[in-house]
């Protein structure tokens, strides 16, 4: 084993629901905190530097009702005979959204102001490179869905002063920007119609701001809408390959060369649902099924344009992976299946930097 690869590699992480999972738990200084290990889930500062987690895309999700931690209802799960179908979720009122998604973002603030030499909301590329090479957790303000956002774009402005550089269009629900796909098994991601106006301008806006468009849960009519208008590489923060897994959250063939031609990248989901070919909810899954996905990417649009969106915090993911203090342990998966310590270095850390950078 090289010195390198003896080595924690650092891991950029495409998507966390880490904030929701806070905001459910209720005040920060309680029984759980950030700041120290925990028995609950997947990220806390203490697993996070066991991983060697540099830092990564933390959303803001405005769900229906507080507490609502389960976002796929698998309560309002349905079994078919081939597989499962979810009810898409309804559209949510700007309001509410919004007042959520201010309430968290002053836990956010709150959080960085208590834990300022340990973590830091990165707001342009250089203070992102530097407060992780000072050993500083990276968080990069999110939000999966432009719910909070109004159709005048009023809001967007002020939530970029506060720190906001990726917006995901929507979630598996409809909103004035556009239209989800549902969570379903098997499926088409195409589902329903394209980006309203108010998403056309929105996906400008944010070209203009240095603001990452992220296409993650947005159907596929949507996704042709985005590439068709953005001059930025095109972004899947955490979805995997529907050639392997056919949900409807995850991409088809053409939708990962528009990806790999734009420059772009697709974060690889950990949820076991749309990583294991029969879409079943099986947390007994090898870790070598994440390389798989993995390698269909690299073969298909070259190393470059593949990485890691964990989805930690908000869905199942392989009992061998645990939780972000397991990351050494899908890197060591990857080694095992022959990618050198260059082509790690690319999909755990590397990417995102490029696609960031060009970005902002």
């Amino acid at each position: 084993m090289s010195e390198r690869s003896a080595k924690t590699i650092p891991v950029f992480d495409g998507h966390n629901d880490t904030l929701l999972h806070m905001a459910n738990l209720g005040k920060e200084d309680g029984d759980w905190s950030f700041f120290r290990r925990n028995e609950t889930g997947h990220i806390d500062l203490v697993r996070a530097k066991e991983g060697g987690l540099a830092g990564g895309f933390f959303a803001i999700f405005a769900p229906h009702a507080r507490g609502e931690g389960d976002k796929l209802g698998r309560s309002a799960l349905e079994r078919t005979h081939e597989g499962y179908q979810v009810p898409m979720a309804p559209a949510i009122p700007l309001e509410k959204a919004r007042d959520y998604t201010l309430e968290v973002m002053e836990l956010l603030e709150e959080l960085e102001s208590r834990g300022r030499k340990r973590l830091f909301v990165a707001r342009d590329f250089e203070e992102l490179s530097r407060g992780i090479d000072d050993g500083k957790l990276a968080v990069v303000l999110h939000f999966e869905g432009a719910a909070a956002i109004d159709e005048d774009l009023k809001y967007l402005e002020e939530y970029y002063q506060r720190g906001l550089r990726s917006v995901g269009i929507v979630w598996s629900r409809p909103n004035i920007f556009g239209h989800g796909v549902p969570f379903r098994f098997p499926s088409s991601p195409d589902t329903g119609p394209g980006l309203s106006e108010a998403g056309k301008r929105l996906v400008r806006a944010c070209n203009e701001m240095g603001i990452l468009v992220d296409l993650a849960h947005l159907n596929e009519a949507g996704f042709w809408d985005v590439a068709s208008l953005s001059d930025r590489p095109l972004v899947v923060s955490h979805a995997c390959c529907h050639a392997i897994c056919p949900s409807a959250r995850n991409l088809t063939d053409r939708q990962l060369d528009a990806i790999g031609e734009s420059g772009g990248l697709v974060g690889i989901n950990f949820f076991v649902g749309d990583v294991r070919a029969d879409g079943h909810f099986i947390c007994e899954t090898p870790l070598v099924e994440l390389v798989r996905h993995i390698d269909y990417v690299a073969s298909r649009i070259g190393i470059d344009h593949v990485a890691f969106g964990s989805d930690f915090d908000g869905a199942r993911v392989p009992d061998d992976l645990g939780d972000a203090s397991g990351l050494p342990r899908l890197v060591d998966a990857l080694r095992d299946h022959g990618y050198d310590e260059e082509a790690i270095g690319k999909v755990a850390f590397d990417n995102w930097m490029r696609v960031i950078e060009q970005t902002w």
